[in-house]
């Protein structure tokens, strides 16, 4: 038997960064994962003569060195800014509407982005300043609710955060209309919905304002060697202060203490065991409740059943072997849509048959050289919002999955006027059961808990004291406070490693 002070289960973004939290904390860690690199969903993989990126469309919230954002801010403490050679993304997006018959491309920069949305809509500009003034101070009220660890003070956010507290219940587009934003305007800006997994009826209004404000004040960046130089980087700052990485490595059983019910040991598939008190599991609480953990406290139960799946996920990699320009591939982030009706378009994308929503990606458009001289690369992302994917059975999935890639391919060419099936030469396809059996999410989950009014970033957010069930036990990830996304995982990681650190020292 081996004793740490802490184990991180799941080298993911969120486990990664809480390893770095807990050994800057001066905690013994190790981190165990079962697949024989870091990075979860943080990853690429060669077909042929590409090397795709698995997951990331682009990092926000990381901005530059002079236009600092907080994710960047988080890189610097934990020491791997610098390790990685970063590339800025072009534009914000461009998002394509079949019902609306809406076509319109946006930039980052606030100014920028408001007088674009008013050469698309005639008289939107004084709502649009309204939202981002909104945004902003919701931004601020964030910043002063970290700087405090939550405990925040009332009459501080009345006075000086009211807007925060005036919009904390209201969805999307509650405010939006509210604002007297016009429906174009409405359209346009909420593009970026399907990145959250809820539709813009059930969507926390400060968790999408934070998220918008974010992206086009300090714009979008990437990975120069894609998402896997951050897991990696990450991985070695871990094995510079000290802490281990054991590869291969599957975490089967999570061992409680028979007086306080809390964490007491790690079992491994070897059957080796770890003493430790402390776990911060990177997977999802299904899993660790439903497999790991030998006594499940009944309130633990309780709020898995309430809590609701997010978007399964279906990518495909196109290596294409003509250039963007050649192609006609105008830009590096498609949202493609049948309506801009966000809770008609979230039914519609529950059935494998009628679901052709896509966010789309050329990485070219942001790193010419990311592929071969006269190649590019695509990725092509959507999300099923029900399980439909369980329903197809084994001698069908092949021919589906092949469908379903059809599909996307032929809406791309459709709505945008690009060529590119003629032009593939290389495509891999990833469905739910991919990811399902990759990540160990259940049903191919990507996205973790859905975004709902009861259990949105500001309910996690003030409960967390209430969702700290086992003693000895916090997740980070996409399941945990911040939600899904490769900035929310990171900021997981750093909340639970730094509570972690805390636990540990309450206990001497």
């Amino acid at each position: 038997m081996v004793n740490y002070d802490a184990v991180v289960i799941g080298a993911g973004n969120g486990g990664l960064v809480a390893a770095i939290r807990l050994l800057q904390g001066g905690a013994r860690v190790i981190v165990v994962e079962k697949h024989n690199i870091p990075g979860g969903f943080a990853t690429s993989f060669r077909r042929g003569r590409f090397e795709f990126e698995a997951s990331l469309h682009e990092l926000n919230d990381f901005g530059t060195a002079e236009n600092a954002g907080d994710v960047r801010v988080l890189f610097d403490e934990l020491g791997v800014t610098d390790k990685i050679e970063w590339l800025q993304i072009p534009e914000a997006y461009r998002v394509i509407s079949r019902e609306e018959k809406l076509d319109a491309t946006m930039p980052f920069g606030v100014r920028a982005f408001i007088d674009k949305m008013e050469s698309y809509v005639p008289g939107s500009r004084k709502s649009m300043e309204r939202f981002f003034t909104l945004a902003e101070n919701i931004h601020a009220a964030q910043a002063y609710s970290n700087s405090v660890n939550g405990n925040t003070d009332s009459k501080i956010m009345v006075s000086k955060y009211g807007n925060f507290v005036r919009t904390g219940s209201y969805s999307v587009n509650e405010v939006l209309k509210a604002i007297g934003m016009p429906k174009k305007a409405r359209d346009i800006l909420n593009a970026y919905w399907c990145y959250l997994g809820a539709h813009c009826d059930d969507l926390s209004f400060i968790h999408y304002a934070s998220m918008v404000y974010r992206y086009i004040t300090k714009g979008a960046a990437m990975p120069k060697m894609r998402s896997h130089e951050i897991s990696l980087a990450l991985a070695e700052r871990i094995r510079e202060l000290g802490g281990e990485i054991w590869f291969n490595t599957e975490a089967v059983r999570i061992i409680t203490d028979e007086k306080d019910g809390g964490i007491s040991g790690v079992v491994l598939k070897d059957g080796k065991e770890i003493a430790t008190r402390h776990v911060v599991a990177n997977c999802s609480p299904h899993v660790v409740y439903g497999k790991m953990l030998d006594k499940v406290p009944e309130k633990a139960v309780r709020a898995l059943n309430a809590r609701k799946f997010a978007g399964r996920g279906f990518t495909m990699f196109l290596g294409l072997n003509k250039s963007a320009d050649e192609l006609g591939i105008q830009n590096h982030n498609y949202f493609l849509y049948d309506t801009m009706d966000t809770v008609k378009q979230y039914e519609i994308m529950k059935n494998i048959d009628t679901n052709t929503v896509q966010a789309t990606v050329c990485l070219n458009r942001a790193y010419p050289e990311c592929s071969p001289d006269g190649t590019c690369m695509m990725y092509f992302t959507t999300l099923y919002m029900s399980d439909d994917w369980g329903n197809v059975k084994a001698e069908n999935y092949f021919s589906t999955k092949e469908k379903a890639a059809r599909i996307m391919i032929e809406r791309f060419e459709k709505d945008t006027g690009a060529k590119i099936y003629d032009s593939i030469e290389e495509i891999s396809v990833a469905t739910p059961m991919t990811y399902a059996r990759y990540c160990g999410h259940p049903e191919g989950v990507i996205y973790g808990y859905e975004s709902q009014y009861w259990d949105g970033l500001t309910p996690r957010l003030l409960m967390m004291k209430e969702d700290y069930i086992t003693r000895g036990l916090r997740f980070a990830g996409g399941y945990s406070m911040r939600l899904s996304g490769y900035s929310s995982a990171y900021f997981s990681g750093d909340i639970s490693g730094r509570q972690t650190v805390g636990d540990i020292k309450k206990e001497g």
